[in-house]
């Protein structure tokens, strides 16, 4: 898959586009982002236009993915070229410009695939009823697709945040159609759960990302090729007292090696119960084995 994040010259070859933000990759969105994969049926390229993550979020609007993260999800839908530039290079562009100038000039777009909320242009004047006018004005077709419905809820990325900060993580996991989680570095901590037999990670939460309700959730682990269970604390470790900045503390069951410095996926599967501070050590320690096995536990029926 080829990334273009600035605005250029044509492609060399006709293209099916898929146009949106697409901040999750989530079920809905790939709905339409496969239907332009369909629509190429191996004579056009699909194509995906969309915009760089931290250029479109407003101040307090967070996101359920990174740049990076979001590249490998719409990797995973077979997508031959990205184009995600930053937002501030086409907010400008009205409506006709934006399509004449990428849509039809540079990703030469023979279909348009949107949602039926699809906005586009300066002051996002332009809707999915104005796109499909000016394809037939500059030679594609549009595809207009509505929004997506599971288990009697509309799949939308607000509604995904809102699982996650409510700590209903398999429900968001269900309308993503993939596990929430993070692929991080591991950083130093203050290396106290060594002491007692439970070595852990710890990974230090971006900001601007969606944060999960704090609190220790069963969770899948993969790093060089190998997957594990894990049990994983996020928040601020009351009990310390210590840490200011949220983190995800990641206990992984049945490996004790040196991962500082290394880059692993943590995937939250199930809230086991809130972040409290307890009265002591020991009790923290006490409940750290049951979070333990109770974890083994669900991930073993859940598969």
């Amino acid at each position: 898959m080829e990334e273009i994040k600035v605005r250029g010259e044509k492609l060399g070859f006709d293209t099916a586009v898929a146009l949106g933000v697409f901040d999750g990759v989530h079920l809905g969105h790939r709905t339409v982002i496969d239907r332009a994969v369909s629509l190429g049926n191996g004579e056009l390229r699909s194509a995906v236009f969309t915009f760089r993550q931290d250029t479109v979020v407003n101040k307090g609007r967070v996101r359920l993915l990174s740049d990076e993260d979001k590249l490998y999800r719409l990797s995973q839908r077979r997508v031959d070229i990205v184009c995600s530039p930053d937002f501030n290079e086409v907010r400008g562009l009205s409506p006709e410009d934006f399509v004449r100038e990428i849509v039809a000039g540079q990703l030469r777009c023979r279909y348009a695939v949107c949602g039926n909320d699809f906005r586009f242009g300066k002051a996002a004047a332009g809707d999915a009823r104005l796109l499909a006018e000016l394809g037939r004005e500059y030679g594609f077709e549009t595809v207009v697709l509505d929004k997506l419905a599971l288990g009697g809820e509309t799949v939308s990325s607000t509604l995904i945040k809102e699982h996650i900060q409510n700590g209903e993580i398999v429900r968001a996991n269900e309308l993503l159609g993939y596990r929430f989680g993070y692929r991080l570095p591991v950083i130093h901590g203050m290396e106290l759960a060594r002491t007692w037999d439970f070595p852990t990670i710890n990974q230090l939460l971006p900001p601007g990302i969606v944060m999960p309700r704090f609190g220790v959730y069963c969770s899948r682990v993969k790093f060089g090729g190998q997957r594990y269970t894990g049990v994983t604390n996020i928040g601020i470790k009351p009990t310390l007292g210590k840490t200011r900045a949220p983190l995800a503390e990641t206990y992984i069951l049945g490996y004790n090696g040196d991962l500082y410095g290394k880059t692993v996926q943590v995937s939250l599967e199930r809230f086991l119960r809130p972040e409290r501070k307890f009265d002591s050590l020991e009790d923290l320690r006490r409940q750290i084995g049951l979070d333990t096995a109770e974890a083994s536990k669900k991930l073993m029926i859940d598969g």
